[in-house]
């Protein structure tokens, strides 16, 4: 067994692209090697700005012969059947088969294959050759003459087996044992015998060839800085990674910009740093504001200890700072309401309308919603109304990861409410599956409204516009939003029956994707209202003759604004399953209590779901499904011998045996226990009743049985067992219960 290792040296490779580009290396050039017969062991990759490395362990001297048969068709065959078999096998004619007898299904051809084994060199030439080819690169480029494209131009390769060169041409460079080290600190080239002299020789070259060691070092010498600073570091796991990937040999230097700068919000300071020259910040550790300091990380070991590489990145800093100076001030000159009403000059989605469009229906939203959040109506509907008017604020067009953020600071400078400010700030939240959620509990009540009628809104908006997100894309991010309305409803354990909201506001959306007139749309949102769909368009009662086409648009949108929000119902359920699937709950249990139907209570459904989950385990839980499964498959057989359902009320005249009348009496009562309970919230309670269904339950099948001789008795014990499943119902629908 030897090691392969292989080194592609070329131009700067982004550093975003990097971490990726290993990952492809090591899987295609393993996996195109174990599909080319030769098994090989661990394989490791690296990266740093200038090459992709990578290193596997314990590979053959070669591939194993392979003896192989391969069955073809029947004998007598047709001739294109027999010509495929030929191909495929790689015979050259029906002769060179044979033929194995089969008195059952007839006698047919067989090719024994033999596959003498190959040489581990031309394997790997093969497979590094093929891979290089056909690498994923995001962008890619040629050069000179060549067709090869890779991402930037390769300069060398390296190629070693067991310390000896493994020959091939890539884009007309020859496989070899030398390469380079740091572009200034070390450009010789030097030969390498293995992967430690390799990692070796690059390090006495100023090559830090491992990315984690990178972060580790940029970390440890910013941190160290930092403390002898008496500041504190403005952690930043992203910006790390992506100065790891810019240098081979980092070095890191503290720099200072002018004081006045920090006049301007720390965020924004430390987004424009980080942006333009991927410095890191640094704060005073007990007030934690922004210090008029900041670390570098440069690619190079100065030897006037980094004078002139400092004073060139204040002088970039100074530039850059003054810049975001320059916007804030010019953006506190306009107020947020000033700002938008801006908004309707911009598109939000050709088929939605603008942005102004969407904050309407948004503020309409907000408002319905603060109820639920024990949020102030009034300051909800105006948080919504200047929640994204610092889209168009000089700040967030040159920096658009502000948005929001901005919006809180401009609404702050004019002594806007505090709930309404940090409402515009927290209405995005959460950005991601690790982001936090607004929370009432925080004083966030009017965040809360907001951040759900803003994500709720652009749910129904690309619903209404059949822009719903497929297998291979959700380019709107429609799942995130989804996940967001679902995060902020249950961990505020808030009551938002989604259908009231979505409804109204997908016929809002209607209104604005179908008329362009004016008149129209409001005399269209009006009759909407007096269908019962609440609209926020409506501004007055418009006192002139009905429109024909908005009239009749109204009828057909109420059934069909109903059915696209069932549609987007079922997206809600399918989210809340995996949502609660990856904290260990099951899936086939919101499935139970989804399909009772009427289920839009997000928070009302995981209570339900969690009760039902603990009943199941209880001892009654376990048997009661039991008994529900066995009274439905005996229900399914006899309805499909009879072709009839017996479905319905039963004849208590007819019951003669105390089992069965004790069953009937225990339905009757656990209906009304269970109803009365989850009328009140009390899942625990409704299961608490469900559990007394399951010894008259037992003692039915123990004693009775259900196909008797006479056919009314058989009938009315059938419709008993239906009664069952009806009585769980309440419940959930047991049969969609798996065990």
């Amino acid at each position: 067994m030897s090691e392969l290792l292989l080194e592609l040296l070329s131009e700067e490779i982004p550093a975003r692209m990097q971490l990726r580009a290993t990952d492809d290396l090591k899987r295609l050039v393993v996996d195109g090697l174990k599909a080319r017969g030769l098994d090989v062991g661990e394989a490791r990759g690296f990266s740093t700005p200038r090459r992709l490395t990578l290193v596997i362990e314990n590979v053959p001297a070669g591939s194993p012969a392979i003896s192989e048969e391969k069955k073809g068709p029947r004998v007598g065959a047709p001739e294109q059947a027999v010509q495929g078999f030929l191909k495929s096998a790689g015979l050259a004619s029906i002769e060179d088969a044979t033929i194995v007898k089969d008195e059952k299904k007839g006698d047919y051809y067989v090719a024994k294959i033999e596959k003498p084994g190959r040489a581990a060199p031309e394997i790997i030439a093969e497979t590094v050759t093929d891979v290089a080819s056909k690498f994923p690169w995001p962008k890619s480029m040629r050069w000179g003459s060549s067709p090869f494209q890779w991402v930037r131009p390769l300069q060398s390769v390296l190629c070693l087996l067991g310390g000896k060169v493994v020959p091939f041409e890539i884009a007309g460079l020859p496989s070899g044992h030398e390469t380079r080290g740091h572009r200034f600190l070390g450009p010789g080239p030097f030969k390498v015998k293995n992967f430690n002299d390799y990692e070796e020789k690059l390090a006495a070259h100023h090559v830090m060839l491992d990315p984690a060691k990178r972060v580790a070092s940029i970390s440890e010498q910013a941190h160290a800085l930092a403390k002898e600073a008496k500041l504190e570091l403005v952690e930043d796991e992203a910006l790390l990674s992506e100065n790891a990937g810019l240098t081979e040999w980092p070095l890191v230097l503290l720099g200072t910009f002018d004081k006045a700068f920090l006049e301007v919000p720390g965020e924004v300071l430390t987004t424009s740093m980080k942006t333009h020259q991927k410095c890191f910040s640094l704060r005073d550790a007990k007030s934690k504001k922004l210090a008029n300091k900041f670390l570098l990380v440069s690619n190079l070991v100065p030897t006037d200890g980094g004078a002139q590489i400092v004073s060139g990145n204040e002088k970039v800093i100074r530039a850059r700072l003054s810049d975001a100076k320059f916007f804030w001030e010019q953006d506190l000159k306009h107020p947020l309401g000033e700002m938008a009403g801006k908004l309707a000059g911009i598109t939000f989605h050709e088929k939605l309308g603008s942005q102004k469009d969407r904050v309407e229906r948004i503020e309409q939203l907000a408002f319905e919603l603060a109820g639920a959040c024990d949020a102030d109506p009034q300051d909800a509907r105006r948080a919504a109304g200047l929640s994204k008017a610092d889209l168009v604020s000089e700040m967030v067009g040159e920096f658009p990861e502000l948005q929001g953020l901005m919006g809180r600071y401009y609404a702050e400078h004019v002594g806007t409410k505090p709930e309404i400010a940090r409402a515009i700030e927290l209405h995005y939240k959460p950005k991601g599956p690790t982001d936090t959620v607004p929370r009432e509990e925080q004083g966030d009540a009017v965040a809360v409204a907001v951040a759900l009628a803003d994500k709720l809104d652009t749910l129904v908006g690309f619903w209404a516009i059949n822009e719903k997100p497929t297998g291979s894309g959700d380019p709107y991010q429609l799942r995130r939003a989804a996940l967001g309305v679902i995060r902020i409803v249950l961990e505020n354990d808030l009551r938002v029956p989604l259908v009231r909201h979505l409804t109204p506001t997908m016929a809002d959306v209607f209104v604005i994707q179908r008329f362009n007139d004016l008149k129209e749309q409001k005399k269209a949102a009006e009759l909407l209202e007096q269908a019962g769909f609440k609209s926020g368009l409506v501004a007055d009662v418009i006192s002139q003759t009905e429109p024909a086409a908005a009239k009749a648009f109204a009828n057909a949108t109420v059934g069909e604004a109903w059915r696209i929000t069932q549609d987007l119902l079922s997206f809600f359920a399918d989210r809340l399953k995996v949502f609660l699937k990856d904290q260990g709950k099951r899936h086939d249990l919101i499935d139970a209590v989804f399909s009772l139907g009427g289920q839009d209570d997000l928070a009302l459904i995981v209570r339900r779901v969690e009760a039902l989950d603990g009943f199941l385990k209880t001892e009654d839980g376990a048997n009661l499904l039991a008994g529900v499964k066995r009274a439905a498959n005996i229900l399914s057989i006899e309805e499909k011998k009879d072709k009839k359902s017996y479905a319905g009320t039963y004849d208590l005249a007819l019951l003669t045996e105390k089992e069965e009348t004790a069953l009937a009496a225990a339905i009757e009562a656990v209906k009304q226990d269970t109803v009365a309970a989850i009328q009140v919230e009390n899942f625990a309670g409704a299961m608490r009743a469900l559990s007394e269904l399951r010894a008259p339950v037992d003692r039915f099948f123990d004693k009775i049985l259900v196909n008797a001789e006479d056919p009314k008795i058989r009938e009315n014990r059938l419709r008993l067992l239906s009664e069952i499943r009806a009585a769980t119902l309440t419940v959930a629908d047991f049969s969609k219960i798996s065990g």
